[in-house]
């Protein structure tokens, strides 16, 4: 069991230095695209946010549950985000936890988005690629996992339980084009465009 956790620990290790060599390599190579003067420029990936609602589950226990589930997904616990009125139709008061979020930086984050792209997203039934629509005007790129238990790490888990969340990747960009050629060089999986003759 040792030798198999120490494999994996290398593999991970190599793909993180993989999207980060990538996004070392991002100046050179989008420098005439992008039109960058200084490598100060460089486009890189500032942070991710991760947040799932729960404001549906009114068992507390359940709310642990998406807690314990995101926290080994992440490698990081979340915090919990309180509602800021209250709003009678949702049958939530001023303060009850609708949510939680992680934000993640530096070797969890690169974790993460190995693991999402290489290894989650492929496991997802009928998988064809992202959507490029999801980028915004700020450079910012917002993805939905339907199901948590697309992460091997949570995939023996009782369906019961499954729930969703989304992950805001935020870059130093500004703009939507350059965002998109940005992560079209870190090799995001995007869907194939299909030109109609």
């Amino acid at each position: 069991m040792q030798e198999r956790g120490e494999g994996r620990k290398r593999i991970k290790n190599k793909n993180m230095k993989l999207m980060k060599e990538k996004t070392k390599e991002a100046f050179k190579e989008l420098k005439g695209k992008l039109g960058l003067k200084n490598i100060m420029q460089s486009p890189k990936i500032v942070k991710v946010v991760v947040n799932s609602g729960v404001g549906s589950f009114s068992d507390k226990k359940k709310i642990d549950v998406v807690i314990d589930r995101l926290s080994k997904i992440t490698g990081q616990k979340p915090i919990k985000r309180g509602a800021k009125q209250s709003v009678a139709s949702f049958k939530s008061r001023e303060g009850d936890i609708v949510g939680v979020q992680i934000t993640l930086r530096g070797e969890k984050m690169w974790s993460f988005l190995d693991r999402l792209f290489n290894i989650a997203l492929p496991r997802t039934k009928d998988f064809r690629g992202i959507s490029a629509e999801a980028i915004d005007e700020m450079g910012n790129y917002t993805l939905s996992i339907k199901e948590h238990i697309v992460f091997p790490e949570t995939a023996d888990e009782d369906l019961k339980d499954v729930f969703g969340f989304s992950a805001t990747i935020v870059t130093s960009l500004k703009n939507k084009s350059d965002t998109l050629e940005f992560f079209k060089h870190l090799g995001f999986p995007f869907k194939k465009i299909v030109v109609k003759k």
